[in-house]
Parts: structure tokens; C-alpha cells; sequence
């Protein structure tokens, strides 16, 4: 089997999983799932995700490939947070979370030739509490969308910020 056929598919536009593919040398070929997400409120965070996951990734899989799917939500206080529709809604998110512990939940995917895994990784994220115009500053930036709960802590978020317990990448 050449390189290429070794090549690993990742069902997902995600900037962040490109870059955390590229940090650990893996080699991908970016495929945007044709999958149609559906947010039953019956399911627990977890169930979510991994379901999102696989969806994704058995949306664009074929059988000669790795194909990996991935998907991440926000949950407090029995409510998850996925991507904000628009800054209105990033902002009510920033607030809800902010002084605030939630979890991050990630359901991830992988299948393949002799490999069908579907897994979840939660890791816990403090907020401090978050002054207005911290809030109007990070929303000016634009960082909030495409990022579930409206944040991504490897950029300016990290300044909202006060502690995670848990796996930095899952964030």
C-alpha cells in the first residue's frame, strides 16, 4: 500500500483539526462531511457528539481510507452550546459560561479498513468572570464563530479563561 493510499481523511473544515493533524505530522486530506446535523434534546453531550462524529465521518468514508470525524459541543448546567448562530448569540453564551465551570465534550470517529472506533473525550474549562468590554472585545474579534460555546481557547479566548482539568486539545 503506497503513501497515498495510507493517507488519512479527515470529515471536517475545522482550522483547529487541520492544525492539530499537522502538529502531529499526521498525513490528511480535508473532506467537508455531507452530513446534516441534528440536535435531538433527548441526548445526553456525550451521545451527541459521538453521534455527530460518526455521522460526519461515514458521510464522505470509503473503504480503501482512514476516515476520522469529530465534533464538539459546550454543556453546563444540562444545556449544550454549539456553534453560535451570531454575535448575539456568542454573546449569551460568553455570559452564561462566564465565572463559570463547564464541560467540553468532543465525540471523535474513526473508520476504516479493520477499524470502526467511536469515542468521546470530556475535559472540564473554568471561566473567569468576564467584564463587558472583554466580551465586546473578543466578539469584535470575530474568534467566536465556527467555535462551539462561542470560544476557542488556542487564540484569544484563552483570556477568558481561568482553568481546564482535562485535555487542552479537546478545548
Amino acid at each position: 500500500m503506497g503513501r497515498a493510499e495510507n493517507r488519512l481523511i479527515l470529515a471536517s473544515t475545522s482550522p483547529q483539526r487541520r492544525r492539530i493533524l499537522e502538529q502531529l505530522g499526521i498525513p490528511f486530506e480535508v473532506v467537508a462531511p455531507a452530513y446534516v446535523e441534528h440536535d435531538p434534546p433527548d441526548l445526553a453531550p456525550a451521545e451527541l457528539v459521538r453521534a455527530h462524529a460518526e455521522g460526519k465521518a461515514r458521510s464522505v468514508h470509503d473503504e480503501e481510507h482512514l476516515t476520522l470525524g469529530v465534533d464538539t459541543a459546550v454543556a453546563l448546567d444540562g444545556r449544550v452550546y454549539g456553534k453560535p448562530d451570531d454575535a448575539e448569540d456568542a454573546k449569551r453564551m460568553l455570559q452564561d459560561l462566564a465565572g463559570r465551570t463547564h464541560s467540553v465534550v468532543s465525540g471523535l470517529c474513526l473508520v476504516g479498513p479493520n477499524v470502526d472506533l467511536v469515542e468521546h473525550e470530556v475535559t472540564s474549562v473554568t471561566f473567569r468572570p468576564l467584564a463587558a468590554r472583554l466580551v465586546t472585545s473578543y466578539l469584535a474579534s470575530g474568534e467566536w464563530e465556527g467555535r462551539a460555546g462561542g470560544y476557542a481557547i488556542q487564540g484569544l479566548g484563552g483570556r477568558l479563561v481561568e482553568r481546564i482539568e482535562g485535555d487542552y486539545l479537546n478545548v
